[in-house]
C-alpha cells in the first residue's frame, strides 16, 4: 500500500492534473497544425480586398478568434501586405521562401495564452462533469456528455472573458501595460467589474450550443464505430472521425451566431481604433437583424465553407490527441498500481 500513488483518481482510471496534461497538449498540437493555414487564408484575403486603414479582419485557427486592426494597409498584429500569390500552395511556398517558416505561425503566442488555459478548463470541467452526471442519470445516461458539454462551456467562457477583452484592447490600441490597466481600471469604477464580461452573452449562445451538440453525436459516434469494429477502447482513426464530423455538424448548426459574434467583434474593434464609443445597438437580435437587411438571410451563412474546413481538423486534432494522452496516461497508471501488487504476490 506504502508504493501505491495518493494522487485522486478519476473514474476513468486518470488524475484531473492528467486530464489537464492531455488537453494542454491537443491544444498546443491543434494550434501549430491549424495556423499555417489561416495565415495563407488572410494573406490570400487581404491581396484580393486589401484592407484599408481602421478596418478589421479576423483571424481565427480552429482555436481562437483574433481581432486585427489595420493602418495603412498593414495590421498591428500579424497581417504583411507582400508579395502576389497565384493560389494557396503558391502562398505557402512564397511566405516561407520570402519570410522564413517560422511566418506560418505568426500570431500563435497570444492564441496559446488564451486557448490553452480555455482548452484546459473546459475538457477537464467535461469529463468530470460527464462522469458524475452518467452515474446520477441512470437511464437517460446517454445524455449525460449534451448537458456536461454545455456547463462545462459556460464555465470556461465564463473564466477567459475578461482576458479575452484584455487582448482585444491590447490588438485594437497602441497602449503599454501600464495603460491597459489604467484603462481597465477606469472601466470597471465607471461601469462595474460587469463590463470585464462585455460579449459574453453572444459567446455563449455559439459556444454553449456547439459544445452541446458537439460532445453528445461526438460520444454517440464513436459508440458506434466501436461496434461496428468490434473494439471496446475506440482507435485514433475513431477518435478522429467522430471529432471532425461532431465538429462538422456542430459548426454548421451554429454557424448563424459565429457571423453575429464576428460582426460585434469586429466593429468594436473599428470602434475602438477610431477612439469612439460603441453606443449603437448590439443586441444579439439587432445584429441578426441588421445582416438579413443588408445581405439576406444568407448573410447568418457566411464563411460557410472556410468555418467547416478549420472547425473539422481542429476538433479531430484535438480530440484524438486528447484522448490518446488520456489513454497513455490510463496504461501508466495501471502499470503503476499493479507492479506493487505483482510484488507483493512474489
Amino acid at each position: 500500500m506504502s508504493g501505491q500513488s495518493s494522487a485522486p483518481v478519476a473514474r476513468d482510471g486518470i488524475t484531473p492534473l492528467q486530464q489537464m496534461v492531455a488537453s494542454c497538449s491537443g491544444a498546443i498540437l491543434t494550434s501549430l497544425f491549424v495556423t499555417p493555414l489561416d495565415v495563407v487564408k488572410i494573406r490570400l484575403q487581404a491581396q484580393k480586398n486589401p484592407f484599408p486603414k481602421g478596418k478589421c479582419f479576423v483571424y481565427c485557427n480552429g482555436l481562437m478568434d483574433h481581432i486585427c486592426v489595420c493602418e495603412n494597409g498593414n495590421s498591428k498584429a500579424w497581417y504583411k501586405a507582400r508579395g502576389h500569390f497565384n493560389g494557396t500552395l503558391d502562398a505557402f511556398v512564397k511566405i516561407v521562401h520570402r519570410e522564413g517558416i517560422k511566418s506560418l505561425w505568426s500570431g500563435l503566442p497570444p492564441t496559446l495564452v488564451m486557448a490553452v488555459p480555455a482548452t484546459v478548463i473546459y475538457f477537464t470541467c467535461y469529463d468530470q462533469l460527464c462522469a458524475a452526471l452518467r452515474v446520477r442519470m441512470g437511464e437517460r445516461a446517454q445524455e449525460a456528455p449534451l448537458l456536461a458539454g454545455a456547463i462545462a462551456r459556460v464555465g470556461s467562457v465564463t473564466v477567459i472573458s475578461p482576458l479575452e477583452l484584455i487582448r482585444t484592447k491590447l490588438q485594437s490600441q497602441k497602449q503599454s501595460y501600464r495603460e491597459l490597466t489604467d484603462c481597465i481600471r477606469s472601466a470597471v469604477e465607471a461601469e462595474g467589474w460587469l463590463s470585464l464580461w462585455r460579449g459574453w452573452g453572444p459567446t455563449l449562445l455559439r459556444d454553449v450550443p456547439f459544445s452541446a451538440m458537439y460532445w453528445y453525436n461526438y460520444e454517440r459516434g464513436k459508440s458506434w464505430l466501436c461496434e461496428r469494429q468490434n473494439t471496446r477502447e475506440p482507435t485514433l482513426a475513431i477518435t478522429f472521425i467522430s471529432g471532425a464530423v461532431s465538429g462538422s455538424v456542430a459548426s454548421i448548426a451554429t454557424l448563424p451566431f459565429d457571423v453575429v459574434k464576428t460582426r460585434r467583434q469586429v466593429e468594436l474593434g473599428e470602434l475602438q481604433a477610431m477612439n469612439l464609443s460603441s453606443r449603437a445597438s448590439s443586441s444579439t437580435l439587432s445584429v441578426m437583424s441588421r445582416i438579413v437587411a443588408q445581405n439576406g438571410v444568407g448573410g447568418l451563412f457566411a464563411g460557410f465553407l472556410p468555418r467547416l474546413i478549420k472547425v473539422a481538423p481542429a476538433c479531430a486534432i484535438m480530440i484524438s490527441t486528447y484522448e490518446f494522452g488520456k489513454a497513455f496516461f490510463r496504461k501508466h497508471n495501471q502499470e503503476r498500481t499493479l507492479g506493487p501488487l505483482q510484488t507483493s504476490n512474489t
